[in-house]
């Protein structure tokens, strides 16, 4: 009932968003808009933990978010500072690592946090194996039992 408690609460602040009327019948209506979409939604079996993951929100904001932000910048400058030098070297690699996440929205979240850190991006993913590309060897050798993988199986998990 969470689930879909704060999937109207989502879909009508959209819907609020968008409209940017603030009158009784439009109020009305998104928010039958919202409850129909709701109800089909329930329908089909689409509303789970994995499709509104409201458990880890406060935790992905308050946690994971900064350092993620942190990882990006340190990340672009390291880029930024081996286009400019040219005697730093370019490596480019393949590799495959083992991700420990254990559901399809952390396999998600490490992939997408992957693919937005400059010089670095998800070429395939799987529950088994990633491949990442990456701009340097060390960056390639990093990968694997990281950091990052570590503070996804964290947020997921609920730690």
């Amino acid at each position: 009932m969470l689930h879909a408690a704060g999937t109207f609460v989502v879909l009508y602040g959209f819907w609020l968003l968008l409209s940017g009327y603030f009158t009784a019948f439009l109020l009305a209506a998104g928010g039958a808009s919202a409850l129909a979409v709701l109800l089909f939604s329930r329908r089909m079996g689409i509303i789970d933990r994995e499709g509104h993951p409201h458990h880890i929100g406060w935790r992905a904001i308050l946690f994971y978010w900064p350092w993620l932000i942190k990882e990006i910048v340190k990340s672009a400058w390291d880029v930024t500072w081996r286009i400019l030098h040219p005697r730093l070297p370019i490596s480019p690699t393949l590799a495959r690592f083992r991700p420990t996440q254990q559901t399809d929205l952390g396999l998600v979240i490490h992939a997408n946090s992957i693919t937005l850190t400059p010089g670095t991006i998800s070429v395939e993913v799987g529950r088994d194996e990633f491949l990442v590309h990456a701009l340097t060897a060390e960056g390639a050798a990093s990968l694997a039992e990281s950091e990052m993988d570590r503070r996804v199986t964290d947020l997921e998990s609920g730690k």
